[in-house]
């Protein structure tokens, strides 16, 4: 019952733009399926009531259909695809982001026990589980308020720290739990995820990174690889590539002067990688582009 509510308050409320009158609230609603295509993930909850998404993390590939969830404890670069959309039956989600500090709140109000323990390790940026009954309850709470423009401001916070709840002491817990831990393996690993993002144009030494985001060199890279998928350097070039996209789109006519701008000293390595990332090289798909007009792609939602 509570995911035939939730496809109605999504179709219902979804706008052009996918945003509510609820901060940090976002709904797709998505009636065609278009080609994989890469964006940032953020931090995110996101909920599919109607058809799917697959999404690809580096060599981990991730699918979430009707009543399932996917969190998104680190923003990563992502290569992501709407599935199951047919004419009159579009695809449907709800999109949340996630705060640390909100996070951090929670834990620190939580009494003794009420927190599951953990595994051991530093665990994947992005995870995958069916939602709970309660989960799913909280979020059509959430979404009905919309209709309720009075009630919105008082307790759209409340029903989002319900949420928040429920992810913090669900299965994916473990994941969300560390986006509000300071000291956590995820938090370093974020820490030089944001360096590189925004440094992705210079080169680095990884034991530079890794001595920024206070670990070992031998720790950086198991827990960098655990969170990401990915190497240092395979993140970065990720990135060059994602940014060098975004750039075409707008400046097609200037292949050369975009690889240099993005960290590409050699253009021919940089059509080389452009074209094994994208399928096209860069001229070509600067051109596609901007002849087609895409569906958001990123987990939200």
């Amino acid at each position: 019952m509570c995911l035939e509510e939730l496809r109605t308050l999504l179709a219902r409320h979804a706008r052009p733009d996918w945003t509510t009158a609820i901060d940090g609230v976002l709904i797709s609603k998505v009636d065609r399926t278009d080609p994989p295509a890469p964006s940032m993930s953020g931090t995110v909850l996101a909920v599919i009531a109607q058809g799917a998404k697959r999404l690809a993390l580096g060599d981990r590939v991730y699918e979430y259909g009707p009543g399932q969830y996917l969190v998104a404890s680190v923003d990563l670069p992502v290569t992501g695809q709407f599935t199951q959309v047919e004419p009159g039956h579009p695809a449907l989600g709800f999109g949340l982001t996630l705060e640390p500090s909100a996070v951090a709140e929670l834990l620190l109000q939580a009494g003794p026990g009420d927190i599951p323990r953990g595994g051991g390790g530093v665990p994947s940026g992005i995870a995958v589980s069916d939602a709970s009954a309660a989960l799913l309850d909280a979020v059509v709470r959430l979404l009905r308020l919309l209709d309720e423009p009075r009630d919105l401001a008082v307790l759209a916070p409340l029903v989002k720290r319900e949420i928040l709840w429920r992810l913090i002491t669900g299965e994916q817990g473990a994941t969300v739990r560390q986006l509000g831990l300071a000291d956590s393996g995820l938090s370093h690993v974020s820490r030089a995820v944001r360096w590189i993002r925004e440094n992705y144009a210079e080169p680095f030494r990884v034991e530079d990174v890794a001595r920024m985001s206070g670990m070992s060199v031998s720790a950086f890279y198991r827990n960098f690889q655990a969170v990401t998928a990915m190497s240092p350097i395979q993140f970065q070039k990720q990135i060059r590539l994602q940014e060098a996209r975004l750039l075409l789109a707008t400046h097609p006519g200037d292949v050369t002067g975009v690889g240099r701008r993005v960290g590409y000293d050699n253009l021919s390595q940089f059509s080389r990688e452009y074209r094994r990332q994208f399928g096209a090289p860069p001229s070509l798909d600067a051109a596609r582009l901007r002849k087609t007009v895409r569906t958001p792609v990123g987990i939200l939602p």
